[in-house]
């Protein structure tokens, strides 16, 4: 009944059938694999957001080359904002408002020089492409805590003079004209003495791993429904063949040629030739004899 499946048409179906179940089994893969990474940076925010910050001199290696597992970590430093070599950076929304970001090298005691955000600012309404007003870092020595974060890469797009595309701290340190720490910056978290006035303080990251789980769930389900499509589809055209009598079954009758009898003392063997069942009428057929025969 189901010899079908072995034609070309159906092959094909089949093949069809299992790239595109690849392709959602691919997608779910890829779902699962950025969950999994999302969880990996939900524990380190949850490991070091809330850590008692870490002198300078420990976390000093994160600066040079950057750790993930330290992504987060509060570290205290103590020097002088470079307030001559401050850049806005561009294009950085927060809570679905477009604005910028205020980095300002910060000079240590034995020379480092390592790149604050001191946060954020709205865009301005006096001039395009600046904020209005950009508060001023506190003059002579200061002590900062701030969260390690990772430098950002360099985008195919310029900036005006004095701002920066991206945190790319290699280009910065270009700009500066002195050696800068260009694995990680600080993200501020506190500034002492703090400032009359401050740009506004990067909110704590979220926690939340989205619906990466639930979106591979299905599209492994998309993958599967797709053989269950296939499998209706099959029984669906092997009822169809056997209502249209392609299916039907064939019996042996018994028959003689009589031209090419044999006339030796054996008895000729019988030869059978198959004969196609008649099929029985169908329950419409039979419902219109019976009105046929009542004259209607």
């Amino acid at each position: 009944m189901y010899k079908f499946l072995l034609s070309s048409r159906w092959l094909g179906w089949f093949a069809l059938v299992c790239a595109l179940a690849a392709v959602c089994a691919y997608l779910g893969t890829w779902q699962l694999d950025r969950r999994d990474a999302i969880r990996e940076d939900i524990g380190w925010v949850e490991t070091n957001y809330s850590a008692a910050p870490v002198p300078f001199d420990e976390a000093a290696g994160y600066f040079q080359e950057f750790d993930p597992s330290a992504e987060w970590l509060p570290v205290e430093l103590t020097g002088t904002y470079d307030t001559a070599n401050q850049r806005i950076v561009r294009n950085r929304p927060l809570n679905g408002r477009p604005g910028y970001e205020v980095l300002v090298p910060l000079k240590l005691g034995d020379g480092t020089a390592v790149v604050i955000n001191r946060g954020w600012l709205p865009i301005g309404d006096n001039e395009a492409g600046w904020p209005d007003e950009i508060p001023e870092a506190p003059a002579g020595e200061v002590t900062v805590t701030a969260r390690l974060k990772p430098a950002e890469p360099t985008l195919l797009r310029g900036a005006p003079e004095g701002q920066l595309a991206s945190i790319d701290l290699t280009e910065y340190e270009r700009q500066t004209g002195y050696p800068l720490q260009t694995a990680a910056y600080g993200l501020m978290d506190t500034e002492d003495p703090a400032p009359a006035t401050r740009p506004e303080a990067a909110p704590k990251p979220s926690v939340d791993e989205g619906p990466h789980l639930s979106y591979a769930m299905q599209w492994y389900a998309f993958g599967l429904l797709f053989f269950v499509g296939l499998g209706y589809a099959a029984r669906q055209e092997a009822w169809n063949r056997i209502e249209s009598g392609e299916d039907e079954e064939w019996e042996d009758e018994e028959w003689d040629d009589d031209e090419n009898e044999t006339h030796s003392a054996a008895p000729a063997p019988r030869r059978t030739r198959p004969v196609r069942k008649r099929r029985g009428p169908t329950g419409e057929e039979e419902e219109d004899a019976i009105l046929d025969a009542q004259g209607f």
